[in-house]
């Protein structure tokens, strides 16, 4: 029999309709239960604060690291770190059955460093995904209930998916970058299943779970190419990104063993190591166009695309789950009314605005989840004039009330330190 899709979605501590709310870390979402979890929005505040985009960002203040040939456009003495974080506010709606919940995640560290002229490196660590949910629902059947008496099921899970990268990039020509990064994918997923009976029997939980550890290496190419017209007033620049698809190594442990009321393990049923965890994370393309004057403003578009379908995930017992092609499109504009004013403040701030919408590489009881927001964001100058604060909100929504889905309403809110500084500079007086 096929269930609301997670009708009870509360916590486990709790019953019946209300509002029910979480705090947890990297994310608590429902929709985290299928697949590698979440997939997190990649970028730093900049680019959220953008609708996301960055393909075709060339910016010498701040790092852009979606696009690994972004890197060249710096002053070929700078120094530049970016640390971000970022909270969210979820709130979900299932028929009468409502629940919020509150996440922190670490958001990026990404360090570049010039090389020589027009070329850069570049290292960082991003998470790609997140797993964070709990919920209950009991046992309906009443010839079950009748002969065991009532039983309650669980599930929850947690756990993520991170990636460490080491990249390069360099000029070639006047009009052209070209870049590679070299990825670690990495982490552990915990998927667990229990089965609590209400007898006072020798066993009184059946625990089952399946962990899949994550271990992968793949790479990341990119391209900017850029041309000043109209007198050399304006900059367009297209980009382009292709990442190669990896299975994701690892182990899956298997396990389910019972325990007795007080918890402790009474027998233990199966318990498997598997050494071949086929998940995948399949090759993305994006690409991606801006158009900029110089120090006043920006606008910009990015269309992904990544290919899902082609990978095969456990099922989700009650619950048609597949996996499908995933696609996004983003929009996105900055202005700064005058970076050089000494006198205003504000003027200096750098102000963006941008739009999405995406459609999920989840479906979900033969639809397609789909998210779509609208973003806002600023720069705040600190002290130097590119060392910097940059923040950004994310405010959309994705599922529905329709078809036994989940409605999700959500708000992000994300900050980032842009650390900028200049190096090896011979002073003129000692």
């Amino acid at each position: 029999m096929k269930l609301p899709l997670l009708a009870f979605f509360i916590l486990l501590l709790s019953s019946g309709a209300g509002a029910q709310t979480v705090d947890a870390l990297g994310t608590f979402t429902p929709y985290s239960l299928f697949g590698i979890g979440e997939i997190e929005k990649q970028g730093s505040a900049m680019n959220i604060g953008m609708g996301g985009i960055g393909v075709a960002v060339r910016n010498n203040r701040f790092i852009n690291y979606l696009n690994p040939a972004s890197i060249t456009e710096r002053d070929t003495l700078s120094f530049m770190m970016d640390v971000g974080m970022d909270i969210k506010n979820f709130y979900n709606k299932d028929n009468d059955v409502s629940s919020a919940y509150n996440a922190f995640n670490m958001r990026n560290i990404v360090i570049t460093l010039p090389i020589y002229k027009k070329s850069a490196l570049i290292l960082g660590f991003v998470p790609i995904s997140n797993i964070g949910y709990k919920f209950a629902s009991p046992e309906t059947d009443p010839l079950i209930v009748s002969k065991y008496g009532d039983i309650k099921y669980y599930k929850y899970g947690s756990g993520s998916v991170n990636k460490l990268f080491v990249g390069g990039a360099l000029n070639i020509g006047k009009k052209l970058a070209v870049g590679v990064e070299l990825i670690d994918y990495f982490g552990t997923l915990y998927k667990h299943s229990d089965v609590e009976f209400s007898s006072d029997n020798t066993i009184r939980t059946i625990v089952s779970g399946n962990d899949y550890t994550i271990s992968a290496f793949s790479a990341k190419f990119g391209a900017q190419f850029f041309t000043p017209f109209a007198n050399d007033k304006y900059l367009l620049t297209l980009g382009a990104t292709y990442s190669i698809g990896r299975d994701l190594g690892g182990d899956i442990t298997d396990y389910s063993y019972a325990t007795d009321a007080t918890g402790i393990s009474v027998d233990t049923l199966y318990h498997n190591v598997n050494s071949n965890n086929t998940i995948k994370m399949p090759g993305e393309l994006a690409v991606g166009f801006t158009i900029k004057r110089q120090n006043k403003w920006m606008v910009g578009m990015d269309y992904t695309y990544q290919a899902w379908k082609s990978t095969s995930f456990p099922p989700v017992r009650g619950v048609d789950f597949e996996a499908t092609a995933s696609h996004s499109l983003k929009v996105g504009v900055e202005y700064t009314p005058n970076m050089y004013d000494v006198r205003y403040y504000f003027k200096r701030v750098t102000y963006r605005a941008g739009g999405y919408y995406e459609k999920s590489y989840m479906k979900v009881n033969g639809k397609n989840l789909s998210a779509y927001g609208i973003t806002l964001g600023c720069s705040l100058p600190i002290s130097r004039l590119n060392n910097a604060l940059n923040l950004a909100v994310d405010l959309g929504e994705r599922g529905s009330l329709k078809d036994n889905m989940v409605r999700e309403r959500y708000v992000q809110f994300i900050i980032n330190v842009n650390i900028h500084d200049l190096w090896f500079i011979k002073p003129k007086y000692d």
